[in-house]
């Protein structure tokens, strides 16, 4: 349980605050490589100095599960909002990966993004 840990945490350090998408091939299982590439990509180029950080990491057999505190600048093109030039901060994600064979087979999340929207959200602009 720790080695998926292990696992989970380079994905995130690599990956996500890093944006080593190369690194995703050491780490995401063959079948879902081109998946997390897709999803994590765009979010980058919206938000490049991303920073997720860890705030707990949890493990029951394959099953990782993560809280994470998401912060970044708001610079590119996101879920088709212009940029704002505007933070979020510490905005809560969690996630749960499934782990086989050293390398992430499964994830999904819950975000929080109506949080992450209203500290994007321009002051003057309606809800």
């Amino acid at each position: 349980m720790e080695d998926n840990k292990r696992v989970v945490a380079r994905a995130i350090v690599e990956v996500i605050n890093g944006g080593d998408l190369d690194a995703v091939d050491q780490l995401y299982a063959p079948e879902i490589a081109a998946a997390a590439r897709e999803w994590v990509a765009p979010f980058r180029a919206a938000f490049p100095d991303v920073r997720m950080d860890t705030v707990a990491l949890v493990a029951e057999g394959d099953t990782v599960v993560g809280h994470f505190r998401c912060s970044g600048t708001h610079t590119g093109p996101w879920m088709g909002r212009p940029p704002t030039g505007r933070a979020f901060r510490d905005v809560r994600e969690v996630y749960w990966f499934t782990v086989r064979d050293g390398r992430i087979a499964e994830w999904w999340g819950l975000e929080d993004n109506d949080d992450r929207r209203r500290q994007l959200r321009h002051p003057a602009t309606p809800p």
